[in-house]
């Protein structure tokens, strides 16, 4: 697996800084963000100049960019903002070749007008399935476009809430340019050891085929989010199961301060080479 790091880890507008800033840290490889670019995590446009500053900057430090965040509000309520996203994701996806990938990573939404990751009573209804399934295949004609694919991650709180929801997704789209992100502290919340452990099991084992970045975050007793390794998510056993289905992609950490991120290199790197 290739040890990775959300690029916004390292707050800058200058993509140079920003890509050399994780391979100080003890990464190999980044998820972009435009907002280390100086710009809208989903801008209006991305000039010539902007998109080949970041393939140089991921070619100057061999720091490869294994994918951009294009999220937006997939099931938003109000249907001009989802149209508006989409337009963005496409402003996004027009460029992501000259920066350097061939990934975007999506959200698949909830129906939550505020927050894309809070969580609202209607995003188990048929209708917003019914509105993903509309504005995925927008997303998807985007991707066939301009050649990319697109990373979905299940999320308690968005419409696609578990492994099982983002497989239906892709089999009733039928579509290979959608691939899932799997990050295991997103499966649950409060639950004891050894039902995580036969969660995250079923979880890999059932998105493997389609699975294309993992990341890597922690969950505490109480069930907020916190840095990877100072939480109750099993690595050795979430990074085994992995390892067990054949996976050797980008394993990327995020929702960690700056200065933490030496540490959290080295504990990730200590767990991958313990793996049998």
């Amino acid at each position: 697996m290739q040890l990775g790091i959300f690029a916004k880890t390292f707050p800058s507008d200058s993509p140079l800084q920003a890509v050399n800033a994780v391979q100080k840290a003890g990464f190999v490889c980044t998820q972009y963000n435009m907002s280390c670019s100086g710009l809208a995590s989903m801008p209006d446009e991305i000039n010539d100049a902007t998109a080949n500053a970041i393939r140089a900057a991921s070619e100057e430090t061999n720091i490869p960019i294994v994918a951009v965040s294009a999220t937006f509000n997939m099931i938003h309520p109000d249907v001009s903002v989802r149209k508006e996203g989409l337009r963005k994701l496409e402003v996004i996806a027009a460029n992501a070749k000259a920066m350097g990938t061939e990934l975007l990573t999506l959200c698949t939404g909830t129906r939550n007008p505020d927050d894309q990751w809070q969580g609202h009573p209607d995003n188990d209804s048929m209708r917003a399935w019914s509105d993903l399934l509309l504005a995925m295949e927008s997303a998807i004609k985007i991707a066939e476009t301009h050649d990319v694919h697109l990373g979905i991650e299940p999320e308690l709180d968005n419409v696609v809430n578990s492994c099982a929801k983002a497989t239906r997704l892709i089999q009733q789209l039928k579509s290979d340019r959608l691939k899932i992100v799997l990050d295991a502290a997103n499966l649950f919340e409060q639950i004891s050891l050894a039902e995580q452990k036969h969660l995250v099991s079923q979880a890999v084992e059932s998105v493997a085929e389609h699975l294309v970045m993992a990341h890597a975050k922690d969950r505490m007793a109480d069930g907020s989010f916190t840095t990877a390794g100072k939480g109750v998510l099993d690595y050795a056993h979430y990074l085994q199961a992995l390892s067990d289905c054949g996976f050797e992609g980008p394993l990327v950490t995020h929702g960690l301060p700056a200065e933490d991120a030496p540490r959290v290199a080295k504990f990730l790197r200590k767990k991958l080479k313990q793996l049998r």
